[in-house]
C-alpha cells in the first residue's frame, strides 16, 4: 500500500472568510493557519502547499485576554545600531490591527519558502468590507 501524495496539479482551492469579532487572538490564528497549510483536506501534504485562502474580517474587534494587551510587545530590529523598535499590542491594535492578526498567523506557519507562499493566500482587513466577492468565499463554520 502507497502513501498518497498531493501533486500541484490535483488541488482545488476555495476562499474561506472567517469573522474575528469577539475571539482570541491566538485561537483565531491557529484555525487560520490550519486552512492556509491545508490541514482540514484529507489530501494533506507536508511538502505541498495544499491550503485554501482565507479572508479575515473585523480584525479591530479581535480579542486579547488576561493583560495582554497591555504587557504583550510586538518587538523587532532594522538591522542597524540602535534599531530595536518596540510597540505594545495596545498601540498596535489601536494603528494596525491587521498587522496583529497577520503577525499572529505568520508564527504558526513553516518558517521557510513553503509557509511564504502559505502567506500569501491570507487577506486581513479591518472591517467587515472586503473586496473578493467575486471569488465567493464560503463562511468558515469550524471550530474557534
Amino acid at each position: 500500500m502507497h502513501s498518497y501524495m498531493a501533486r500541484p496539479e490535483d488541488l482545488t482551492r476555495s476562499w474561506y472568510i472567517i469573522d474575528a469579532t469577539d475571539k482570541p487572538l491566538g485561537r483565531l490564528a491557529t484555525e487560520v493557519a490550519c486552512i492556509l497549510r491545508g490541514k482540514h483536506k484529507p489530501i494533506f501534504t507536508p511538502h505541498v502547499d495544499t491550503g485554501d485562502y482565507v479572508i479575515v474580517i473585523n480584525a479591530a474587534k479581535v480579542r486579547l485576554t488576561g493583560k495582554k494587551l497591555r504587557d504583550k510587545e510586538y518587538v523587532h530590529h532594522s538591522r542597524y545600531p540602535g534599531g530595536l523598535k518596540v510597540t505594545s499590542y495596545k498601540d498596535l491594535m489601536a494603528r494596525n490591527p491587521e498587522k496583529a492578526v497577520e503577525i499572529a498567523v505568520r508564527g504558526m506557519i513553516p518558517h521557510n519558502s513553503l509557509g511564504r507562499s502559505m502567506f500569501k493566500k491570507l487577506h486581513v482587513y479591518r472591517g467587515g468590507d472586503h473586496p473578493h466577492q467575486a471569488q465567493k468565499p464560503l463562511v468558515w463554520t469550524g471550530k474557534i
